[in-house]
Parts: C-alpha cells; structure tokens; sequence
C-alpha cells in the first residue's frame, strides 16, 4: 500500500507544530504587552496621571530562555526622559519602581527630570528599588511602599568594591604599602563618593528639604556607613523625615503580576494563588509584636 500520503500529512502536521511552538512565546508576549498597556491605562484614568513603569527583572529570549540581567541603563533613562516630556507640566506623574540598580549616569538624568517636573511625582515601590532606584525614589514628591519594601543605600561602588571601603583599606596602610592601581582607585573614590553626597544632597532639596537636613540624610545614605545591599524600611524613610506611604493600591500589584520572572529551575515557593477572606467564625487573631514579646519576658 502506497503511505506516501500520509507520509506527506505528518510531515506537514509536524513542521506546523514546530512552528506553533516556536510563534508561541512570541504570540504569549504580546499578549502580556497588551494586558501591561491597558492595565497601565486604567491606572492612569483613576489617578489622572502619567504612569511610567520601570521593572528590571531578568527577562527570557523566545523558545530558548536565555536570560538577561536587567538593569537601569541608559536606553532606560532616554524612554523616562521622553515619556515626562510628553507629560504636561501639570499632569501627576506616577513611576513605578523595581529594580536592583544600574547606571549612575541614567539614574541621575531621570532622578534630576522628575525633580524639574512642575506637578507633583509620586515613587511606588512594592517591592524593592536598590542603589540607582532609591535615588530615583528620593527624586519623588511622595514614595507609596509596601509594608515589607525597602529601599538601599547610594553609596557609589568602584569596581567591584566598594569606595568607602576602598578609602577605609588605603586610610589604615602606610603610602609605601599602597601599590599605585591602589592609589588611583582610592582618588576615584574619594571622587566618587563627593558626587554622590552632592547629587542626592541636590535631589531632596529640589523637594523641598532644607539644606541641613539634605546634607545629613545624604551623607547618611552616600559615604559608606552601611553595606550596598543593606535594606532601607519604609519606617526607617519616614524617621529620617522622607514623605512615605504604605497603602499601596492593588492596581500596582497587579501590574507587577504582569512582569513575571522566568522560572530557571523548580520553585521553593508555593501557595493557592487566590485571595482569602476572613471565615466566619474568625479564627483567632496572633498578638501584636510587642504583646508577644511581653508575653514572653513574664
């Protein structure tokens, strides 16, 4: 029996589902784009204003999910620069933040236009906005955190150290001790760190701060007196005299649920993805903290 037919059906069926697969991931994209955009929109429409997302989480390519690291760059700070252009100065604007970090130079372009910007900028961090995007948050009239977010320290880093520590390690030796790669990394420290206390020492004041108050949370923030990846809470913002929030709406939430990250390996975590409500009857209430730890001293 001649099965050359067939053999031609299957043969087309699975090229079909080899493109299928490979179109997939791309349809899946844009999907999500489009579900981003309008869920953007509809925040906007209830806020009345710009809404800029600026989300680094590493990202997949297509069929092969190779990852890339994100982080604020300067093609970054040339999108934000020409959406707050489009922006009328009257116009709120609202930036959402998540992200490790990244370029000092396209921080500090987007940092000094949401300070030049006329109506009032409002920082939303639901999760964590470190180092580049902390300086980007100070920029904002208003920072809305979750309860559990935090911020980091600017504290510029020189390589792959440090440049307070690199001032600390050359201030403890003495100069004939010192090799000359040494020396030219503590001058780009001591440099570095000078800019960086200036910089945000400008930013708060753009909003507002007065100078020695400025100076001091900067100085606090930029000359080295904390680890680089040391967590900022949203109390400890608020005792240092930023305007912080934390009722974050769930708009915002939702739109993070929308830039998920690429599963590399098996997830540790695991949980019903719906929410729950309180049952009746309720179940019984855990003591406040500082009950608990009463409790426990009697």
């Amino acid at each position: 029996m001649d099965t050359s037919p067939f053999s031609a059906i299957l043969s087309q069926l699975f090229w079909l589902f080899f493109i299928f697969l490979a179109v997939m991931p791309m349809i899946r994209q844009r999907m999500l784009e489009s579900a981003r955009l309008s869920l953007i929109r509809q925040i906007e429409k209830v806020r009345g204003s710009r809404v800029i997302v600026l989300i680094h989480r590493q990202e997949s390519l297509a069929l092969f999910g190779v990852p890339l690291f994100r982080f604020i760059s300067v093609e970054d700070s040339e999108e934000v620069l020409r959406a707050i252009r489009m922006t009328p100065p009257d116009m709120p604007i609202d930036i959402i933040l998540h992200t490790p970090g990244g370029l000092v130079l396209a921080s500090q372009q987007i940092a000094c236009a949401l300070c030049d910007h006329k109506a009032k900028v409002t920082a939303f961090v639901p999760h964590y906005a470190m180092s580049g995007g902390t300086l980007i948050a100070l920029a904002a009239d208003e920072i809305v955190m979750d309860p559990h977010a935090v911020l980091g320290p600017v504290d510029p880093q020189v390589g792959q150290f440090p440049a307070a520590s690199i001032l600390k390690v050359v201030e403890q030796k003495d100069a004939n001790e010192v090799d000359d790669q040494t020396l030219i990394l503590a001058d780009i420290s001591r440099k570095a760190m000078q800019q960086a206390l200036t910089l945000v020492k400008e930013v708060l004041m753009a909003n507002g701060m007065d100078e020695a108050r400025a100076h001091a949370l900067a100085d606090q923030l930029t000359q080295g007196y904390y680890t680089h990846d040391y967590p900022i809470s949203a109390s400890m913002l608020q005792s240092m005299g930023l305007n912080v929030r934390t009722d974050m709406p769930a708009e915002v939430y939702q739109l993070m649920a929308l830039y998920p990250q690429p599963v590399q390996r098996t997830s540790g975590v695991d949980y019903v993805p719906v929410p729950y409500h309180p049952e009746t009857p309720s179940q019984p209430q855990r003591a406040p903290a500082a009950r608990r730890r009463n409790a426990k001293v009697n």
